[in-house]
């Protein structure tokens, strides 16, 4: 063995010490821990990678579809999130049903959560179909005629897809309560990967810009929605899915994925209204503002990569361990996670800003945007190693524990009372343009991450009974 080889054995050595003592309890070992977050986050890196090419192909069409997608964006998530909460709570229930090695009772909250994700989603998109010009009129009346008109065709085409999203959603989500995130990473990935195929096709191929991308989701989601069908059904016999438990509804198990949905809908519905209310005025600062707020907003996706991966893996750890009645382990695996992801982005930060230009020219922005692009991510790159973790990782935590009422009201009021506020003082009051909204998402998250800090030393967010 040579000397260098030697050498860095010591290394390895205390480095697997280090993550065994952190990451090893009696409900789940290293190797178990590693398995469910290595293929999230590998997940989270390829989608990410994959939204910054498609939002790149799409600016090839103009800085107005650029602008309109990014705007539509906000009311999506407003609108998909009543879907997403309710695959949330799935995952959590599934998860908890795990760790108690009750695995008939998580096979038929797999089904709750995709039947009653569905049902939602065909309603919003029922509505959409009804009311959509004015609620873009409500919302983004104030922009110009182009953008106004792109944001309608990607509207409708979107909400055309709920369906199918929720759907995989559901399945996803529930197969990471099982910890099966190995195959939720194949479908996500293998649904992005051939997303991009078709923007490829209908945008730069075919140029037929915003109608194309919502062809390329509808065909994408659709496929997926049913291939994500497909594996429970077949390939996982093993998990005892039966076609009963997505058309038969139990109230009981509903009731406890809603406990868990419906306060994360509520937060997630006001934290992107919010969002939509900030963009409302965003628009006011001019074409300039909202394509640099458009494109920093994708290109930043890539530096929460690594807390985001974080943030779901430990639902399914807390989750587990919860389930089986072991909070101190609960308490360990949040420690370890918060500590974890702030290592990792300083990691990404040290790989992203080197290759920011060659990032950057994907997108061919306006000459004027460049340096605005720039030092928005440099605002957010500021507060992820140091703020972002806990911010994110301790409530999804706590909603994995139960604690879905406290972790929904706080976040809401952080949204309103700081982002929202302080963003529109900050941003138009104060002249500080763009800079000021984004400023003020990074306060938020302080004030935020010390209030969820505070709650997860006591004993009350994890007393909740779920299951």
């Amino acid at each position: 063995m040579s000397g260098e080889t030697r050498s860095n054995v010591p290394i390895r050595q205390r480095f697997h010490a280090l993550m065994e003592r952190n990451f090893t309890t009696s409900t789940m070992s290293l190797q178990q821990v590693i398995a469910i977050f290595i293929p999230i986050l590998l997940d989270c890196s390829l989608v990410s990678l994959l939204s910054v090419f498609n939002s790149s192909m799409v600016s090839s069409s103009g800085a107005e579809a650029v602008a309109a997608v990014n705007m539509v964006d906000s009311l999506n998530m407003f609108l998909m999130n009543f879907f997403m909460a309710v695959a949330t709570g799935g995952t959590v229930v599934v998860a908890q049903y795990w760790g108690r090695r009750e695995t008939d009772k998580a096979s038929e909250s797999m089904g709750q959560a995709i039947s009653g994700a569905t049902l939602i989603a065909l309603f919003i998109v029922v509505f959409i179909l009804l009311f959509r010009d004015q609620t873009l009129g409500l919302l983004f009346g104030d922009a110009e005629p182009a953008v106004m008109e792109n944001a309608r065709t990607y509207l409708t085409g979107a909400c055309l897809s709920y369906p199918f999203f929720a759907i995989y959603q559901a399945v996803t989500g529930a197969l990471r309560g099982s910890g099966d995130t190995k195959a939720a990473m194949v479908l996500s990935v293998m649904m992005n990967v051939v997303y991009l195929l078709f923007n490829v096709v209908f945008i730069n191929w075919l140029h037929m810009g915003v109608l194309g991308l919502v062809i390329s989701l509808n065909l994408a989601r659709g496929i997926f929605s049913i291939l994500a069908l497909l594996y429970v059904f077949v390939l996982r016999r093993d998990l005892g899915m039966k076609l009963s438990h997505i058309l038969k509804l139990n109230l009981r198990i509903q009731k406890s994925i809603l406990y868990i949905g419906i306060p994360a809908a509520l937060e997630q519905i006001f934290f992107n209204g919010g969002k939509i209310l900030t963009q409302t005025f965003i628009v006011s600062l001019g074409i300039t503002s909202m394509t640099s707020n458009a494109i920093a907003g994708s290109l930043s996706g890539l530096l929460y990569i690594p807390t985001n991966a974080m943030g779901m893996a430990v639902i399914t750890c807390v989750g587990q361990c919860i389930g089986a009645q072991r909070p101190d382990e609960a308490k360990k695996y949040i420690r370890s996670f918060v500590y974890g992801s702030a290592a990792l982005e300083v990691i990404f930060m040290l790989i992203f800003f080197p290759l920011f230009p060659l990032l950057l020219n994907m997108y061919n922005p306006p000459a004027e945007c460049v340096s605005m692009i720039y030092w928005l991510l440099i605002i957010c790159a500021v507060g992820l190693p140091t703020i972002w973790p806990i911010s994110n990782i301790v409530p999804s935590a706590l909603r994995a524990a139960g604690d879905a009422k406290f972790t929904s009201f706080v976040s809401l009021g952080c949204m309103w009372l700081f982002r929202v506020v302080m963003g529109y003082v900050m941003g138009i009051m104060l002249g500080w343009d763009i800079y000021g909204v984004w400023i003020a998402m990074v306060l938020e998250w302080g004030i935020r991450g010390v209030i969820f800090s505070i709650r997860k030393r006591g004993t009350k967010w994890y007393a909740h009974k779920l299951i």
